[in-house]
């Protein structure tokens, strides 16, 4: 990557070689200013007004208005009132990254097994430039719970796997690890974790006492520290709490010192690091959180960092190395097997290298300049279709398959692609460009955790608008059906749940969509709740099997006289139901044949909004139902 590119706001890289990096002239600023947005939206957890942004960014709040107007009609972002809200088909961007790295599809598995097997939450990560950056995350569900996202950035020094991918380094990797160490004192850059102290200034006699007491220390290696083995390859990370000698501060008088911060003892951890093949972080990111880290290799090199997290309540640092390492050994093996035959199958097999098909780009784009005029910046929209362009068998592409899958010019692509590049989103080499980690960090953190009842309340609240009808989100609980999502309308006569109510699936429409899918549909203690209520299985199973059908349940006055209601299925990536989606109303408002005719198509449609949406958030992550 050339020396010059400009870190992105919040990406942990030095402030001092932003300052000093040139834009170069055939570079899109649209673009530069579009990506500067979802950065600020990605450190603010997802949502901002647009008045922050205007703050956040420098940007007028005309240019606001117009990058968050094309980034809502790419999908990108929704507007709700005054605030921009990120949306899941943002995701997508990250998908092209982690579908290259072909990582997740090999590895995550294995990381989700371990994590099983240990009880422990279990993370893969990769290097990004001086930090780290999370791929999967396997995180058990406890009261004291790891909150890390994948795509959240950390610094290299205060985590395990940090040493590790430093052991690859040279020197200008150290150099820029010193020069962000030395502009951002409190790793402001990293919003991902706390920030740390400011070194402390002290005297001469505070100085020289505190010498003393490391070199009681350094001649007697036994010595103990909070009942912990201060010995080289013992608990590795206390040194974390030893001073040493540091050079005078810019204008401190002679008899000033810097007491010892976080990550002070980086290279000497990425020392031991090197020899151990391992690496432990005893409480460097927040007190109680521990981890274990090993590499996982892949033709010699890091490919990425397998890590064992816990909690001091659990394990201590020695502890979690002592009683884990050998099970961590084991599946570290069985990840670089797994990668090796990979490798093998690709190259006994070799196939042309994929190319995507063509986006109807500019289909699109004509079309939104027509609908919102100077409003959609066609540049932005351009640019970030450039990111998609990469995914599985498609990690490297030059500059005519780049065109050739977004369907560009060649000219428009390249200037996305020398943008891309100055910003740190792609690396090129050769003539030919790959995705780098950082490409995680538009979005992917905060919208990593959204679940199915979040991504739906959007097109929830917008069918109900449309119907006004109250409409509502389910899931199946065995026999039983609870409600995750809700909108209600404002008559004096309307259908009321709450969110978490829990109903008989059997005489409901969300109920026999979602027991339609199931091999064996738990049909027992079928009670006549109305006149009108299935209660015979064999009549009731005739029924589920139209429902399957069809795509469609409609119930009439089954679970509660005056009652009408019309559910259909949502669907995850693979086929499977896991969510319904309904329209209820009472009976008067329309008869079961304008049901069909008139909300059954809407509420088809708006399902399948919720369907695409939860297909891109669920590539490379389970999406919570509830």
């Amino acid at each position: 990557m050339p020396s010059n590119v400009a870190p992105a706001p919040g990406t942990g890289t030095s402030s001092a070689a932003g300052a000093e990096a040139v834009v170069p002239a055939e570079a899109v600023t649209p673009l530069i200013r579009g990506i500067a947005v979802l950065r600020r939206l990605t450190d603010a957890d997802g949502v901002s007004s647009l008045s922050g942004l205007e703050r956040s960014t420098g940007l007028a709040r005309s240019t606001v208005d117009r990058i968050t107007a094309t980034l809502a009609r790419r999908g990108y972002v929704r507007l709700d009132g005054r605030d921009a809200v990120l949306a899941p088909r943002l995701m997508e961007l990250g998908n092209a990254y982690l579908a290259a790295l072909r990582l997740p599809r090999l590895l995550d598995a294995h990381a989700d097994a371990l994590a099983d097997e240990l009880d422990e939450s279990v993370s893969l990560a990769v290097g990004d430039q001086d930090g780290i950056r999370f791929i999967h995350q396997a995180t058990r569900r406890r009261a004291m719970s790891l909150s890390f996202r994948i795509g959240d950035l950390l610094p290299a020094e205060r985590t395990a796997p940090g040493p590790l991918f430093a052991t690859e380094w040279g020197d200008r990797e150290w150099a820029r690890w010193h020069e962000r160490r030395a502009a951002d004192p409190e790793d402001r850059g990293f919003p991902a974790v706390p920030a740390r102290s400011r070194p402390i200034e002290y005297g001469e006699d505070d100085r020289n006492d505190e010498k003393d007491r490391i070199g009681a220390n350094r001649t007697n290696p036994t010595n103990r520290k909070n009942g912990k083995d201060l010995t080289v390859g013992k608990d590795l990370t206390v040194r974390k709490s030893l001073a040493v000698d540091r050079p005078e501060e810019p204008g401190a008088g002679r008899s000033a010192r810097r007491l010892p911060t976080l990550g002070d003892d980086f290279e000497q951890r990425t020392a031991e690091a090197r020899e151990a093949g391992w690496a432990l972080d005893d409480q460097l990111i927040e007190p109680g959180l521990v981890a274990l880290s090993m590499p996982v290799r892949e033709a010699g090199r890091i490919a990425c960092v397998v890590s064992v997290v816990s909690h001091t309540s659990r394990h201590t640092a020695a502890d979690l190395r002592d009683t884990l390492l050998p099970r961590l050994r084991k599946a570290v093996a069985a990840m670089e097997r797994e990668l090796r035959e990979a490798q093998h199958a690709e190259s006994a097999t070799p196939t042309p290298r994929a190319t995507a098909a063509p986006s109807g780009l500019a289909v699109w784009t004509g079309a939104s300049k027509q609908e919102l005029g100077r409003e959609f910046i066609e540049s932005l929209a351009r640019g970030l279709t450039v990111i998609t362009a990469f995914g599985e068998g498609r990690a490297e592409l030059n500059l005519t398959e780049v065109a050739q899958a977004t369907g560009l010019a060649r000219a428009t692509a390249r200037r996305a692609l020398i943008t891309l590049e100055h910003l740190g989103y792609v690396t090129a080499h050769d003539r030919v460009f790959r995705l780098t980690p950082r490409v995680l960090g538009l979005g992917f953190p905060p919208l990593s955790r959204t679940s199915l009842a979040e991504i739906a309340a959007p097109h929830l609240t917008e069918l109900s608008q449309r119907l006004h009808d109250s409409v509502s989100l389910a899931v199946l609980t065995g026999d039983e059906i609870q409600y995750t999502g809700r909108v209600s309308t404002s008559r004096v006569m309307s259908v009321h749940i709450t969110i978490g109510t829990r109903l008989p699936a059997y005489p409901t429409a969300l109920g026999r969509v979602m027991l339609a899918d199931l091999p064996e549909p738990p049909l027992t203690e079928l009670l006549p709740l109305t006149p009108r209520t299935i209660t015979d299985p064999a009549r009731l199973k005739a029924v589920l099997d139209r429902v399957r059908e069809e795509g469609y349940a409609l119930v009439d006055e089954e679970l509660e006289v005056g009652l009408r209601s019309v559910a259909v299925p949502v669907r995850e990536r693979g086929g499977r139901v896991v969510a319904a989606v309904n329209v209820a109303m009472h009976s008067s408002r329309r008869t079961p044949e304008e049901c069909v005719a008139e909300v059954l198509p809407e509420l088809r449609a708006a399902v399948g909004r919720i369907e695409e949406d939860l297909w891109v958030a669920g590539r490379f992550r389970r999406v919570p139902r509830t």
